[in-house]
């Protein structure tokens, strides 16, 4: 059952950040994705129809940094109800999403069993840069 989970077409999760564009050292970036998380196929395999239901199991952040990745086990949201996010330093940065996939099946309508084992897919990556705000007076009555 393993080798025909692997080869299902498996959606790759898009990477949301916020804010849009460009962001701004010391605000974090916020990270999400509005992906559909489960996924239902229905096979014919050797005259029996099977149903595989995949589910995303965890979700990993390649931050696109020196700190590496953040590892959860939910998509995450967009603000102001946001659970994940990043702070960078100014520059350019490229992040992207892992999703390891868990499933279960059935055949011809039995009890769901686990598939065993995970795969995983990679979203495409997103850039974008992360600005120093600078600060400058000014006179009020100018």
């Amino acid at each position: 059952m393993f080798s025909y989970f692997q080869q299902l077409p498996l959606p790759t999760l898009v990477t949301q950040h916020q804010p849009p564009g460009d962001g701004l050292a010391g605000l974090p970036v916020i990270f999400y994705t509005d992906s559909p998380t489960t996924q239902t196929f229905t096979v014919d395999i050797r005259g029996f129809t099977v149903t595989i239901e995949a589910t995303a199991q965890q979700f990993t952040w390649h931050t696109g940094d020196a700190t590496g990745q953040i590892v959860t086990t939910d998509p995450g949201q967009p603000y102001p109800d946001h659970t994940i996010e990043h702070d960078y330093r100014s520059g350019s940065y490229t992040a992207y999403l892992t999703v390891t996939w868990g499933a279960t099946f059935t055949v011809d309508g039995s009890a769901p069993a686990d598939v065993p084992g995970t795969t995983t897919t990679d979203g495409p990556p997103v850039t974008f840069d992360v600005l120093q705000a600078r600060t400058e007076l000014t006179n009020p009555f100018d």
